[in-house]
């Protein structure tokens, strides 16, 4: 596999979302971004908050799209087409109901899950959903109709934070084979018995 080229953290703009549930994709990738010291800045032109720097000797773009979360694809579509990144050197980031919070699981292709960002996000890029997938548990409310503002008004309790930053809190070798596309060797490590290990999904066809 190539290496990554393009990493997207999805949520919604703007403080009253910037703790929700929904955001911990775009949440995630602020602390990538602050974690190698590779600054972003809003850039009307690509709808999106973008920045650019080296992840273990990798030539990489960080993007957080400003639109809201179902309009993901026009932010992510914009990038890829102006930098000519194919789908396979993307790595997408987001919330998901189907795992507890503290469950993370990287994924290669596939449905989107009933996840409007991730939808957004095949349209914007010419309906090829050949992108990686970074899926942050976050549980579910147990109520479809509860759904909503379990997402995007409630902030989880600290406790509840804390499992979910540590899901995603990679070791730096992880880190090293994720960007470099070195994907066998990254779940391989993923999925030794340590503490900060996630599981990964390497099945495609998986939704």
């Amino acid at each position: 596999m190539a290496a990554l080229k393009l990493i997207v953290g999805l949520g919604n703009p703007g403080p009253g979302y910037a703790d929700t549930r929904h955001n911990v994709g775009a949440a995630w990738v602020r602390e990538m971004a602050r974690r190698y010291s590779i600054p972003l800045s809003l850039d009307t032109k690509f709808k999106g908050e973008i920045g650019r720097g080296l992840v273990a000797g990798v030539d990489i773009r960080f993007l957080l799209p400003s639109t809201f979360m179902n309009n993901s694809g026009e932010a992510v579509g914009s990038v890829s087409r102006f930098y000519k990144i194919d789908p396979s050197e993307i790595l997408i980031a987001y919330d998901e109901v189907a795992f507890e919070s503290g469950t993370a699981k990287l994924k290669h292709g596939g449905g989107s899950n009933g996840h409007n960002g991730v939808k957004s996000v095949v349209a914007g890029l010419g309906n090829k959903d050949g992108f990686f997938r970074l899926r942050i548990g976050v549980g579910h409310p147990g109520s479809k109709d509860q759904l909503i503002p379990y997402l995007t008004k409630q902030i989880p309790q600290q406790s509840e934070r804390e499992q979910i930053a540590q899901s995603v809190s990679f070791a730096e070798s992880i880190v090293v084979d994720v960007v470099q596309g070195q994907w066998q060797r990254a779940m391989t490590a993923l999925h030794a018995p340590e503490p900060n290990a996630v599981k990964t999904e390497p099945n495609p066809g998986e939704t």
